[in-house]
């Protein structure tokens, strides 16, 4: 999903630890859409309630979310609003590639086979995945924005403004849209198994900052906005054969994205309303970015009388997330 600069953008490795008495805003659908391909069983079946309804998602909200929440970590969900008319075109291309990774998933079980690397891929959310996403969020009080349109917009907005420190996002979209620093793989720190090896890798936590990364190539937002282009992003295919090197190369050479086209034969379509995308995506001021007591009793309701979750271990960790609140406004309550 979204544009790949992985290439050109350098990481710092951080601990959690780090993240402490920061407000993080957290690309809700990216880090849901992580929960579900991740958290599944080892023949690639999602985690399921006794009526068939996935659940991996919610376990990745309380359990995972609760842990960053306990090392001191403020988290805000940004949730997407209606998708811009030029993305499209990509949402139909993952749809197909979703149809067709659950069909081979499929044929892989039926064969013996192992299909996880399929079932992962054919992960999708759906309009009752996000609902029960937020009534879980807003159980463990804490704050949910709605974007009007882009949530890593949404959230990069209000990290420009410094409402919130960080942007937790998968994707590099967020750089594009202006976030000062994000932060990767903050929901899924820990070990991973490799696909079709029994090898498990750490994965931790690691932070790109804008402006250091523009100042080392020697671009501005604009020029890193235009190779996002050139390679492809959610708003078009791209250039055949440029990867991030070639188009930081081409922008350093031309200047601009129009100069770059000037001499290209084939032609990237809407590209000036792309760009205008990323640098002024529709936004909005209408948030509040506080944390509230979570209610215990709200948590262990719906999930354990709705969805089979184990009743101690989900009161535990909601009793946890309580006393994180506590601690937190024992702190305030000392700066006055």
């Amino acid at each position: 999903m979204g544009v790949d600069l992985g290439d050109l953008l350098q990481k710092k490795k951080i601990e959690i630890k780090d993240l402490s008495g920061r407000w993080v805003a957290v690309d809700a659908f990216n880090t849901l859409y992580q929960f579900l391909s991740i958290i599944r069983q080892k023949d690639g079946t999602p985690l399921m309630d006794s009526q068939g309804r996935v659940t991996s998602h919610l376990s990745g909200l309380l359990y995972r979310t609760a842990n960053l929440i306990e090392s001191g970590v403020k988290l805000a969900f940004v949730f997407d609003g209606e998708p811009p008319d030029l993305k499209a075109g990509t949402l139909a291309e993952r749809a197909e590639v979703r149809e067709k990774a659950a069909s081979a998933w499929q044929e892989a079980q039926a064969s013996g086979q192992e299909g996880f690397k399929y079932a992962q891929a054919s992960s999708r959310i759906n309009s009752e995945i996000l609902e029960d996403g937020r009534r879980l969020i807003l159980s463990m009080g804490l704050p949910v924005i709605m974007a009007p349109s882009e949530g890593e917009a949404q959230a990069a907005h209000m990290a420009g403004k410094g409402d919130v420190d960080w942007v937790a996002s998968q994707d590099y979209d967020s750089l594009l849209f202006g976030a000062p620093q994000v932060v990767r793989n903050l929901a899924i720190t820990g070990k991973r198994k490799l696909p079709k090896k029994n090898i498990y890798v750490d994965v931790e936590p690691e932070v790109i900052h804008l402006k250091e990364g523009l100042d080392r190539l020697g671009i501005t937002r604009k020029q890193l906005v235009e190779i996002g282009i050139m390679c492809g992003t959610d708003y078009n295919s791209g250039l055949t054969r440029v990867g991030p090197k070639t188009a930081l190369k081409l922008i350093r050479e031309k200047g601009d994205l129009e100069s770059v086209l000037a001499d290209q034969e084939e032609k990237i379509e809407n590209f000036a309303k792309i760009r205008d995308l990323f640098l002024h995506p529709s936004v909005t001021d209408d948030y509040e970015i506080k944390s509230k007591k979570p209610r215990v009793e709200e948590i262990v309701s719906f999930l354990v009388d709705e969805r089979d979750f184990d009743a101690e271990r989900v009161e535990k960790t909601a009793k946890k997330l309580e006393e994180a609140y506590r601690r937190g406004q024992s702190t305030l309550d000392r700066w006055f």
